[in-house]
């Protein structure tokens, strides 16, 4: 995921892929507690992720303040 589709989804849908971003981590953190985990890198590509999102969530909000 990049940040070039992030910033074609709405607001809501940016949201909701947050919730979704938020449930893997947790889901990831679980396994590697339980030493299930295989792939490691996975839990630092769901933060990253999650940080594009809410970068690009306040910078919607940011433009629409402006506009407004």
């Amino acid at each position: 995921m990049d940040a070039k589709e992030l910033r074609e989804k709405t607001p809501d849908q940016l949201r909701d892929e947050l919730a979704n971003l938020k449930k893997e981590s947790f889901n990831l953190r679980f396994q590697q507690a339980t030493g299930q985990m295989e792939n490691t890198a996975g839990m630092r590509n769901a933060r990253r992720n999650a940080a594009r999102v809410k970068t690009i969530l306040n910078e919607k909000a940011a433009a629409a303040a402006k506009e407004a």
